[in-house]
């Protein structure tokens, strides 16, 4: 197996802090998850992270008008400009100081920034070629505190920028002679939002104290008027400014024919022209008149529909229409603070972000309506595991949340909330329809995804904290291990009964797992022991295998030939299930290489001694073995040569403890670290309760920062992919979308050259060897769809066996993405048929390859069922609705035809009669 896996994407978090933004179509989210940018593409309901990461959390992105360029800036001021189209880092700048706020112009030749009190404009990178990037135009001084907020006019010439002193300041992008800068007051509060209205220089503020200024403008964006000379102004001193005016009288001014004209009338129509902007407020409203809310965090406003958005505190938000401030309405989407607040271009969708919650939605506010909505684990993420199919991933976490999330989206289709405590493990049963899970709440429930209901609710006879789980292969027998009685729970999922307490282990259960081919239970316990229960033999020990140290993680070889075993020691020992005889054993301490904590006493070696694997896990294939534990490593072994392969590093953000080996000399005094003096959080993380007589903020709240580590490790049963929970989230690693060029067999005669001389030749099946030996996906796919369709079986029948599972492989990956399903089924259908009992042979060793194939034929079916479903359906109906006008158009006919009989009866009743009496006379 070649280990050139590539992180693919970040599950289990969708929003963590920072600034939402719409592209510029309006259809995909760009939202920060830690030190990582995620991509919601809502139109295709798919997600999608980028392959780049910052040192530290992101706090501000800004994106540019043309939606192909974004600044991603973290906690410190490191900011990377990224590509959107390429997905790559163009350029690393570092602005020394925390960033507020980021605003691109809207014809993106500009950008502001602002940090502390200052805001800097820069020259926006451009299509030529720069050797730097960030090049700073001018530095705009007014704010005496913290900037909060930006905004451009629509024609790029002035910005505002908002301040927590309370104040706002208009300035001019250029050298306007009436414009060159203006404080607005008003408020009695922080200013979260600064809008221009469309086309004016007429502004609307937003205090965080629920305050709505309206502020109109007595001049226009065409009255500003651009100053002659590019030198720099001089403030003018006493006694000069008559001096000036004279001055200014005396001035020459040239008209449009060139000739030279004095007087004092023009100069007077020059100053009418360079009188100086002013603002006056026209009005004042108010967000909380009935009180409820006190604390206004984020806010928009979009020009064109001039809808304001803002958020609270309470989780409540308000849509306004300025400037008449009538309210459209007002909703409540959770019950935490709304730290971002976006709106797309079109302003039909808004989209908010709830940092504490880890919230990401998109309302629609015409139909009133969710077209997103999106909530990640807000607390650790203590397991995973695959669906059979490698289809879906589920998680459970210490917010007590069972969530399924799809691999191919990336986005979580159900969240079961029934457990009432940390769910310490979750698995999947051999059917790929029912999810168990263990909570610290002494229940072991299963849910059903059919139906997406909790069907069973496992407890034992005294209340226990289950930590351990595992399901047999049948997916009839459920056992749950305690981590205070030392006890198994043995339980029936058809009937929900307890059926057996295996007890024997002398200390908690840290893990199970049930043999994958046997009735065979292997448990692993912090008495320095693995058993092995026997489920067929009245649940008896069958054998006991002696460990070294205390016993962390256990399980099985997808054959079932093998148990590795991870101990306290940093050991991972490999043991013969049948004869209890241990084959090797890996020392890995050394690999984890731990980091030092910012509160640690001693150093990052000696801390490294106490570490060990907490989780592991065989690859599809069983010839390796993946571990992980309280490390940013995830280390893989190869199990034969009992030697690491490769380490893969899952996160390099400093905002976690224990990132880096050494601790900054910069961060310590002769009193100790600065990490151990505590900052209380103050008034920005929402409402709180406050101790008495505390004026500002909570003092009892406490900060820390999170510690890395990898609480749990899975392969995906295809063998393409591997997941791991982590602290900064779900992370899946994948073989599939990397550019590693991996030839087989390869020598002079294989170049694409001579491939497409054996096609043109129809030599079909050399083309197919010849394109596989130099393993290039485009060439293999050009060479397969050229193969004439009746010609698949002889092509099949005609080709070496150990290019059968290569070409199987490829089919299944193929067969995912491409529309020509009845091509690719048919080569998936003629291998099968013709080399079956050679595959079968080697079951063990292709089974990744066809469980990769059945989750793409799985899926396809998903997606046509429905289709046919509905056609059917609709077929039926329309055959129904003819029948029904057949049988309508008879009955016409028929009533027609009686009435021409009744019409002929008359007419022969009345031409009798007219005989009778014809006869009579």
């Amino acid at each position: 197996m070649k280990f050139a896996y590539r992180f693919s994407n970040l599950l289990g978090a969708v929003y963590r802090q920072g600034n939402l933004n719409f592209s510029r179509d309006g259809n995909v989210v760009i939202s920060p998850v830690g030190n990582r940018i995620s991509v919601f593409d809502l139109k295709n309901n798919t997600s999608e992270t980028l392959p780049f990461s910052t040192t530290k959390n992101i706090t501000c992105v800004g994106l540019s008008p043309d939606g192909s360029l974004a600044i991603v800036v973290d906690e410190d001021g490191a900011a990377v400009l990224v590509s959107l189209i390429t997905r790559a880092i163009l350029h690393h700048f570092h602005f020394h100081k925390p960033v507020s706020s980021i605003r691109f112009s809207p014809d993106g030749r500009k950008f502001i920034v602002t940090k502390e009190n200052v805001a800097l404009m820069y020259h926006a990178p451009g299509k030529k070629r720069e050797f730097n990037a960030f090049v700073l135009d001018k530095s705009y001084y007014g704010p005496y505190d913290e900037t909060t907020c930006i905004d451009w006019t629509d024609d790029s010439k002035c910005f505002v920028v908002g301040s927590k002193d309370m104040s706002t300041w208009v300035f001019g992008a250029e050298r306007w002679a009436n414009l060159i800068y203006y404080s607005l007051g008003g408020h009695k509060d922080i200013v979260v939002g600064c809008f221009f209205e469309k086309d004016s220089l007429d502004l609307y503020t937003v205090s965080q104290d629920g305050t709505l200024c309206v502020w109109e403008s007595d001049t226009e964006l065409d009255g500003l008027i651009l100053k002659k000379s590019q030198d720099k102004p001089k403030l003018p001193r006493q006694g000069e400014e008559e001096e000036e005016e004279e001055s200014e009288e005396r001035d020459m001014v040239e008209g449009e024919e060139g000739e030279v004209i004095r007087g004092k009338v023009e100069t007077a129509k020059e100053r009418e022209k360079k009188k100086n902007v002013r603002y006056k407020m026209m009005s004042k409203h108010f967000f909380n008149k009935e009180g409820d809310f006190n604390n206004l965090t984020a806010a928009a406003y979009h020009k064109p529909n001039r809808i304001l958005v803002t958020g609270f505190a309470s989780g409540i938000f308000h849509l306004h229409e300025l400037p008449e401030f009538n309210l459209i309405h007002s909703l409540s989407i959770s019950d935490q603070r709304i730290a971002s607040v976006a709106i797309n271009s079109s302003g039909d969708w808004i989209g908010f972000g709830c940092s504490r919650m880890g919230q990401l939605l998109v309302w629609e506010w015409q139909s009133e309506s969710y077209v997103f909505k999106q909530q990640g684990h807000f607390n650790n993420m203590a397991s995973l595991a695959y669906s059979p199919d490698g289809q879906y991933i589920v998680t459970g976490g210490d917010d007590s949340k069972v969530k399924v999330w799809n691999t191919n989206t990336g986005l979580c289709f159900v969240t079961f909330t029934e457990h009432t405590s940390s769910v310490t493990n979750v698995t999947f049963t051999s059917s790929g329809f029912v999810i168990v899970s263990a909570s610290l709440d002494g229940t072991v429930r299963a849910f059903d995804l059919h139906r997406y209901r909790n069907f069973r609710t496992f407890t034992s006879p005294r209340p226990a904290q289950f930590s351990s789980l595992a399901v047999d292969a049948s997916g009839e027998l459920v056992s749950a291990g305690a981590q205070d009685s030392f006890e198994i729970f043995l339980w029936s999922m058809q009937t929900g009964r307890l059926l057996e307490v295996l007890a024997g282990h002398e200390g908690p259960v840290s893990c199970l797992c049930f043999s994958p081919v046997q009735s065979v239970l292997a448990s692993c316990s912090w008495d320095r022991t693995v058993r092995l229960w026997d489920m067929l033999d009245s649940w008896q020990t069958k054998e006991t295998l002696p460990l070294t140290s205390d016993g962390l993680a256990v399980t099985y070889r997808p054959d079932g030939q093998e148990l590795a075993v991870a101990t306290l020691n940093g050991e991972i020992s490999f043991w013969n299930p049948h004869t209890a005889t241990q084959n090797g054993s890996v020392a890995g301490r050394h690999d984890l290489q731990t980091g030092r904590k910012e509160t640690d006493k001693i150093t990052a070696k000696q801390s490294a001694k106490g570490k060990s694997f907490t989780s592991l896990c065989y690859s599809a294939d069983g010839e390796s073995v993946l571990a992980g534990g309280q490390a940013k490593f995830v280390c893989i072994y190869n199990i034969k040569e009992q030697m690491l392969i490769k380490k893969f590093e899952i996160s390099c953000n400093l905002s976690f403890d224990a990132m880096e080996e050494f601790l900054d000399r910069r961060k310590m005094t002769e009193f100790g670290s600065l990490a151990l003096v505590d900052e209380g959080a103050g008034d920005g993380d929402g409402v709180s309760i406050s101790l008495p007589g505390v004026r500002r903020g909570d003092m009892s709240s406490r900060h820390f920062k999170p510690e890395i580590r990898v609480s749990s490790l899975r392969f995906s049963p295809t063998g393409r992919s591997w997941a791991a929970t982590t602290t900064e989230g779900l992370l899946v690693y994948s073989l599939d979308g990397s550019l590693v060029f991996d030839p087989y067999d390869l020598d002079l005669d294989v170049t694409p050259a001579s491939i497409r001389k054996q096609l043109r030749l129809q030599e079909w099946a050399s083309a197919i060897v010849l394109a596989f030996r130099l393993n290039e996906k485009a060439l293999k796919q050009e060479v397969l769809e050229k193969v004439p369709h009746e010609q698949i079986s002889v092509v099949c029948g005609s080709l070496p066996d150990i290019y059968v599972e290569k070409l199987l492989g490829f089919i299944a990956t193929c067969l995912e993405k491409s529309g020509h399903l009845q091509f690719y089924m048919t080569w998936a259908q003629n291998l099968l048929m013709l080399h079956g009992q050679k595959l079968k042979n080697r079951s063990g060793a292709i089974l990744p390859t066809l469980q990769a194939l059945q989750k793409s034929i799985q899926r396809h079916f998903d997606d046509l069922s429905k289709l046919c479903d509905f056609n059917m359906y609709n077929i039926r109906y329309a055959v129904a609705l003819s029948k029904q006008r057949g049988l309508k158009r008879a009955a016409e006919e028929e009533t027609e035809d009686q009435e021409e009989e009744d019409e002929e009866l008359s007419e022969e009743m009345s031409e009798a009669s007219l005989e009778d009496v014809e006869m009579m006379l």
